[in-house]
């Protein structure tokens, strides 16, 4: 058991950098990343006795990821709503930054689920035969979503105000 834990950890630190990645790209407040962090690392955990090894450990971390925050949104998105309109007004206030990657981010969350998790796939390198094995979609859908999905993305962009894109 001791060293299942220790291989664990290292695993986890080893992706540290891509789990938060993925909950910087469904959630915008600090305090929701870092929950939906743990969310992630405890599905992680009481899936990794089952792992199999028949994907890249890299993979199966981004399958488990992206399921866990996709469930999570979508159990979030069926509570009531009970916050206050200043309160909401704030993840607002992000758009003010400078930074390019900033605002792509925050572009990037407006997109449906699975169309967000396409595209940070691919912002991470991926291949889009890799993605539709990830995803459990065809290459083919992939294809078309990202294609679909680039599009929108330049138009939301453009749509910006300009202050907002300057470097």
């Amino acid at each position: 058991m001791e060293q299942l834990k220790r291989n664990f950890i290292r695993i986890i630190e080893a992706n540290h950098g891509t789990i938060k990645s993925l909950c910087r790209s469904y959630y915008s407040s600090a305090e929701d990343q870092k929950d939906a962090f743990q969310d992630v690392v405890l599905q992680l955990w009481k899936s990794f006795e089952s792992f199999r090894g028949e994907s890249e450990i890299g993979t199966w971390i981004y399958r488990v990821s992206l399921n866990t925050l996709i469930t999570k949104i979508r159990k979030e998105k069926t509570k009531i709503v009970t916050e206050s309109i200043g309160d909401s007004e704030e993840s607002i206030s992000i758009v003010g930054t400078d930074s390019e990657i900033e605002l792509l981010q925050i572009v990037i969350q407006s997109l449906k689920e699975l169309d967000k998790a396409i595209v940070i796939l691919y912002l991470e390198g991926y291949k889009n035969k890799e993605i539709s094995q990830i995803l459990n979609l065809t290459a083919t859908n992939v294809s078309t979503r990202l294609n679909r999905v680039r599009e929108e993305l330049k138009a939301k962009f453009k749509s910006l105000p300009h202050e907002l894109k300057q470097p």
